[in-house]
């Protein structure tokens, strides 16, 4: 049995020795986990406030396209508004000369288009 005994010796500082070198593997094992958990987690928080900047940039930019077009078009339609007034001002003195200086005429086209009208509606 002495020899059964070294055995179960042996083996027993074979296992203890076995244990402690894999119980210290799974607590370096832990501590890589833990440092790569801690290395993920600062990178995706550097990732969040460089896209929260883009976003932000991207947003201002954005805003300031649109107050430049709701500009220009403002000034578009206030360039287009003057020049129908102009042409409606331009009108209405052509028409007020014309019937100052042949007012028999007028009144003939007067009757002339109203007639027309009337029988055009008609149909």
């Amino acid at each position: 049995m002495s020899s059964s005994d070294g055995e179960n010796a042996m083996k027993n500082l074979t296992d203890k020795a076995t244990y402690e070198r894999l119980e210290k593997d799974l607590s370096a094992v832990k501590n890589d986990i833990s440092a790569l958990a801690e290395q993920l987690s600062d990178a995706l928080n550097a990732f969040t406030g460089t896209a929260r900047k883009q976003a932000r940039r991207g947003y201002k930019q954005a805003r300031a396209n649109v107050d430049s077009v709701v500009s220009d078009v403002s000034e578009r339609g206030n360039a287009a508004l003057d020049a129908a007034q102009n042409a409606a001002t331009s009108l209405e003195e052509t028409l007020e000369e014309a019937i100052q200086e042949r007012p028999l005429a007028a009144v003939g086209l007067a009757i002339g288009l109203g007639f027309l009208i009337g029988v055009t509606w008609r149909r």
